[in-house]
């Protein structure tokens, strides 16, 4: 303080510490500064009534108390600004190796049960102010955690928003799951908004921006806020907290807030859990976070589930039955890591496939000039198109991080085998009168393959012209059908396979033999016998014989002699001694004519590879004779011309004498590969120069659509296995008749969406070729492994040894289980209206009508090999068979966006517990809608779920539920990517609700 001159030194300081200030009457210009400490008042004197004023706000404001509230608030604005910076919201938290390294001594962990949440809590606000005078309020609370070691704060979650009172009962749950770092000193932080417009609503849609700070203040106004710590929550006597809500400042008080801890499923049985009018009252549903339940097989299954599924998001919702009871259902949504898995499983089964071939093609021998021209140029495009695979696999190795594809990077080359935003979505749903019962849907992006484009369509038009073309390719190249092709590639698989077996095992027949061992010689024989005539069999082909004409014809070199023994004396014969003695064929060196070549000496040749075996099989026989015969050697007594007719016939050692015939098999078996492997081979190469290099770049096109729609069908496999371990109806209709796996399509019949709809429409047929073999796994890598070839994938599913020990004995003995593919499409978008009306349908109602026969087929092979009760309690045949009739219908009726033929198609997968999938282009915003109709559906129609609340629980799954959460994964805003009059032409139950969409960049 100065004396009454303005220039003076200091001759007064003074430290206010608990005061106030007042004036000394209205007409003085002193003030009067009190003191709580007891201290004197003092007592100071301006120079003027304006001056005393501006002193009075001067000292005031200098007053600790005041500056102690500014620094609060000041806080306060910082925390809200790195809040609103915070680029991760709701479930996605610190990971669990950051969490381990914040884990330090003075925290005190929250005791819990393994694999539950650590803390739920409920909230109700009571007696708010509104900022406006008769205003009605529409609030949320938006929930954020602020973290004790590093006192940052992360925005966590968000309630619904309750219209029309101000005593909002949020319906809203919070939940941390076990894996969020929080401890007893961690405080939450509860803010409470006013929203104006629910379009407006940038709180919850806005796009998270890193470098640019949000407007807060549109769209809604900031209430109030509290803030406690977790202990004082969970050590609370009724584990109840009452806080007041007060403004920024920590002035003003604009109400309470109630916080009560609740754990779900504590309802004992016969219990009622019923409806207060003033939750009926309000215009929301229950939705609130919660860790990912515990697989319904137990902790044996978990290191299986770990394996495949990662970063679930949970929600649960409460709803009212027809009865006024309470549903709870448990909404999860869970990325999969064979979305990067089994594409790199598949190039990698591919590059040795291709090799192999390559190989086989330069290993063909010599050709005539026209030929061996072909023959380079095909393995030079085949060697290119080998590198790009390679590369490829080498760009999914160096991958890391999210392990789904989001719907931004479906054109990027480097991932263009990887489907698009693969999830599983899962409804678990909590009755008071029924059991629990669990409801999965993958979904995923239509298998297309976006970088190679739509321009000139999809595989299933491509495929067609081509085909069509190969067929007047003229004199360049031998045209083969593709069931010869096929055919062709069928036949090489088997001697790959076969050759290297049918050694082994001969291998363990003189193995067995060295032994002495009657047992083991009679196994090692039986095995041989059953690969040796699969071997024969394989040949038994015209395809064959014509391909070594064809092959022959295609040689230089000098012209075959006739052969010196005709046609017909072979046949006339007999051959009483080719049963044991198989004539040698040698390899010929000079090159026949197509008059002069013996089409029957390739039958010589293969046949005798068969009677090679019955040479083999007549000795054994006799050697076990001879075994026998002599622990009964005083039976033979009388007879000793007998007995020393078999010992000639015996004598020696077993090996020596298996050992020469073992030898003919290997020959004459090695004779016929030499031989068929050439064959094939040169059809191969046929197929390949007929239509380079279309034919390698739809190769391709159809590995890459292929591996999109492989990685989700083994996603689906597995989690049905898992969860319907314990029904042995399931078990046996798996290795009886198979699983139906029926695809939902909403893509439209229009512009790019065509091309899209024909690759998918390929690649869900080619899933026909896909079978599953079970094995029991012998460490603790738990993926699956593929094998097999591009006709014929064998997925071998690992399952640990507790849960592989309930699966009946067929699967465990390695029985392959198959799977029937079928695709129901309905466009249901504004492209859709365009196509109705001004283009074409007629591909959407092909692909329909075609698959609907599918599944007719596999409905009758069902209902002739499986018993009725099979199926669950409450579904009957008479249901299946009039849904069926039903679905015939719609599909004939060709009403324009007809969705009940989804439904009913989705209806009838779950009665014959089959695998549902819903796909649209990228699996985010169609899709969205589509699942959260099927789960209300669910409810009402199984589980009786109010009339009332079934729009109201649709908009609640739609606005809080896992979907959102999957269009925030996918372009960083929670926004469906419709507006206005798009939603127009969209069928009713498949509109979002308001401020869920608008812009976005997809």
């Amino acid at each position: 303080m100065k004396n009454k001159t303005k220039s003076s030194e200091v001759c007064d300081i003074i430290l206010e510490w608990h005061c106030v200030v007042e004036f000394r009457n209205k007409t003085d210009v002193s003030v009067v500064l009190k003191f709580q400490s007891r201290n004197p008042d003092l007592y100071r004197e301006a120079a003027s009534k304006p001056d005393c004023e501006l002193w009075a706000v001067a000292l005031g404001e200098a007053n600790s108390e005041s500056l102690q509230n500014k620094i609060q608030q000041l806080r306060r604005l910082i925390m809200e600004i790195k809040e609103e910076r915070t680029s991760d919201e709701a479930q996605h938290f610190l990971p669990a190796t950051q969490a381990d390294n914040l884990r330090e001594s003075q925290f005190t962990g929250i005791q819990k049960i393994a694999n539950e949440s650590k803390l739920e809590f409920v909230l109700a606000c009571k007696d708010l102010v509104a900022t406006a005078r008769d205003r009605k309020l529409n609030t949320f609370v938006q929930i954020s955690v602020v973290h004790p070691a590093e006192q940052t704060l992360t925005r966590y979650s968000s309630t619904e928003i309750v219209e029309g009172t101000r005593d909002p009962l949020f319906l809203t749950g919070v939940t941390f799951p076990p894996e969020y770092p929080i401890y007893e000193e961690t405080k939450i932080k509860l803010t409470v908004y006013d929203v104006k417009d629910k379009s407006q609503d940038t709180v919850r849609t806005r796009v998270l921006s890193e470098h640019k700070e949000p407007r807060t203040d549109v769209g809604r106004n900031f209430l109030g806020l509290a803030t406690f710590k977790v202990g004082d929550l969970v050590k609370s006597k009724e584990q109840q907290l009452t806080l007041t809500l007060r403004t920024s400042d920590g002035g003003k008080t604009v109400g309470t807030i109630d916080v009560s801890i609740v754990k779900m499923g504590e309802i004992e049985e016969g219990e009622v859990d019923h409806i207060t009018t003033d939750v009926q009252g309000q215009k929301c549903a229950l939705v609130c976070e919660c860790t990912a339940p515990e697989g319904i097989s137990g902790k044996d299954s978990l290191p299986l589930l770990n394996a495949v599924l990662k970063n679930p998001i949970c929600k649960l919702y409460r709803f009212p039955t027809s009865d006024n009871k309470w549903l709870h259902i448990r909404e999860q949504m869970s990325e999969s890591t064979l979305s990067f898995h089994v594409p790199k499983e598949l190039i990698n089964l591919h590059i040795k496939e291709d090799m192999r071939r390559n190989q086989d093609l330069k290993e063909l021998g010599e050709l005539a000039p026209h030929w061996d021209n072909m023959r380079k140029n095909v393995v030079a495009h085949c060697e290119q198109m080998l590198n790009m695979y390679q590369d490829t696999l080498a760009d999914h190795g160096k991958h890391t991080g999210s392990s789904f594809k989001s719907s931004c990077s479906k054109g990027e080359k480097t991932l263009e085998f990887v489907p698009i935003n693969l999830h599983l979505q899962r409804m678990h749903v909590h009755s008071p009168r029924l059991k629990d019962a669990l409801y999965d849907v993958i979904t995923v992006g239509a298998p297309a393959a976006h970088y190679q484009g739509f321009k000139n369509g999809g595989l299933r038009k491509l495929l067609s012209k081509f085909e069509a073309e190969r067929r007047n390719t003229g004199y360049q190249c031998i045209y083969y059908s593709p069931e010869n092709t096929a055919k062709a590639k069928e036949v090489l698989s088997n001697i790959n396979h076969l050759q290297p077996l049918i050694s082994s095992h001969a291998d363990q027949l003189l193995n067995s033999a060295s032994q002495h061992s009657p047992d083991s010689l009679k196994n090692s024989l039986k095995i041989l016998s059953e690969k040796t005539e699969l071997f024969v069999h394989a040949f038994k082909d015209q395809l064959v014989r014509s391909a070594l004409l064809a092959l022959y014809t295609a040689r230089p070199g000098c012209v075959l002699k006739k052969p010196t023994v005709p046609r017909n004396s072979v046949e006339g014969s007999g051959e009483p001694q080719g049963q044991d003695h198989p004539s040698q064929i040698k390899r010929q060196n000079s090159i026949p004519h197509h008059s002069e070549y013996d089409e029957e000496e390739w039958d010589r040749v293969w046949t005798n590879v068969g009677k090679s075996l019955n040479c083999i099989i007549a000795m054994v026989d006799r050697l076990l004779e001879k075994d026998n015969s002599s622990s009964g050697i005083k039976e033979s007594e009388n007879d000793p011309s007998s007995a020393d007719h078999m010992v000639s016939h015996t004598s020696g050692d077993w090996y020596e004498q298996l050992y020469p015939l073992i030898i003919t098999l290997k020959d004459c078996m090695g004779e016929v590969v030499t031989r068929a492997k050439q064959s094939m081979t040169f059809v191969l190469l046929q197929e390949l120069a007929c239509g380079l290099p279309q034919h390698l770049m739809l190769t391709l096109r159809r590995d890459i659509v292929i591996s999109q729609a492989l990685a989700g069908l083994v996603c689906g496999f597995i989690i049905k296995l898992h969860t319907s371990l314990h029904d042995q109806g399931f078990l046996q209709q798996l290795h009886t008749v198979g699983l139906i796996v029926q695809y939902e399509g909403l893509l439209s019949t229009y512009s790019e969406e065509i091309g899209m709809l024909e690759d998918m429409a390929v690649g869900i047929s080619d899933l026909q070729k896909v079978t599953f073999k079970i094995i029991e796994a012998k460490s603790n890598d738990f993926l699956p492994v593929i094998t097999g070839r591009r006709e014929h994938y064998v997925i071998e599913v690992k399952l640990p040894a507790k849960m592989f020990e309930l699966l009946p004995q067929e699967i465990k003995e390695g029985k392959q289980l198959h799977v029937y593919p079928v695709l129901f499409n309905v466009g249901i978008n504004e492209q859709q209206t365009l196509a109705e009306r001004f283009g074409d349908t007629t591909l959407q109602e092909s692909v329909n009508q075609e698959n609907f026969e599918l599944l007719k087929e596999y409905y009758k092979l069902f209902t002739e090999k499986m018993p009725p009760d099979c199926l669950p309690n409450f579904q009957e045949q008479n249901d299946l068979k009039r849904l069926l009739e039903n679905l015939h219908q719609n599909i004939q009726a060709k009403k324009r966006k007809n969705v009940e033929i989804m439904w009913v198609a989705a209806t009838i997968c779950r009665k014959l517990n089959g695998i549902r999938f819903t796909c649209c282009k990228s699996a985010k915003d169609r899709t969205s809608m589509s699942v959260t109709l099927e789960q209300c559906s669910i409810l009402r129609d199984e589980h009786q779920l109010h009339k009332d609340f079934f729009i109201r629980a649709l908009d609640c799954m739609r606005r809080e539920g896992c979907r959102i959460e999957n269009v925030l994964k996918n372009i960083k805003c929670r926004k469906y990517a419709f507006n206005m009059i798009q939603l127009m032409a969209f069928p009713k139950y498949y509109r979002p609700p308001e401020g869920t969409y608008g812009k976005a960049d997809t």
